[in-house]
């Protein structure tokens, strides 16, 4: 689904935030991205996003590969990928329900398709009584569910998440990667970055770990 092959990516400033990096990450696999501050975790993260392009080496998503993507084209690539933020940039001037809407009303559905899938996405994370509510109300594990919902509203075929428990107890963590696991049960793609090691473990999945923009280890979380 998702493919580096010898990718790196060199900032005008000349600072190598990715080098050589070489991996596979299959359809329906929910992988953890881990390193230290400044190891290359949000800059491999913006690259899937198209918000960065590689140096050099190339990236495949879904078999395309993102070099030859114009300007033009992201809006449409980009539909296919949802992403989950550690702060949650949610409205807060905007209800739950209009949250959520934004991304499909931005790409043109209609209100009764519109309405259909939000509650079809606040449902799955257990949101749907709570639609007329302002996200200001509602507690920090439900703003992240609600940040989740919104990025999966659209049926995105891989979902990004950068560090979205880091301001989540043990307890509402285990139950955020949980959501994540259901979705990859049903074909998404998923990858995390985090610097929360113990939750790395407890899940027992694949780990990527970089360091100074190099992939230090691939394999299973111990």
């Amino acid at each position: 689904m998702i493919q580096f092959n010898k990718v790196s990516k060199i900032y005008p400033s000349g600072y190598e935030a990715l080098s050589n990096l070489s991996f596979d990450l299959d359809l329906g696999e929910m992988v953890f991205l881990t390193g230290h501050s400044g190891a290359g975790k949000s800059t491999l993260l913006k690259l899937i996003m198209l918000m960065e392009r590689p140096t050099s080496g190339d990236l495949l998503v879904d078999g395309q590969n993102l070099n030859r993507i114009y300007h033009s084209q992201m809006p449409y690539y980009r539909r296919n990928i949802g992403v989950v933020f550690q702060n949650h940039q949610l409205l807060f001037d905007r209800s739950v329900f209009d949250n959520v809407a934004l991304p499909l009303l931005v790409s043109g559905l209609q209100h009764r398709e519109v309405g259909r899938r939000v509650r079809a996405a606040l449902d799955k994370v257990g949101l749907l009584d709570k639609e007329k509510m302002n996200p200001m109300i509602l507690s920090g594990g439900e703003q992240q569910r609600l940040g989740i919902a919104r990025a999966v509203v659209h049926k995105p075929r891989i979902l990004l998440a950068d560090e979205p428990t880091g301001n989540l107890d043990p307890r509402l963590s285990r139950e955020i990667m949980r959501l994540f696991h259901n979705f990859c049960e049903v074909g998404v793609t998923v990858l995390i970055a985090t610097h929360d090691v113990d939750l790395i473990s407890s899940m027992g999945l694949r780990l990527l770990k970089l360091d100074h923009g190099q992939l230090l280890e691939d394999g299973k979380s111990q």
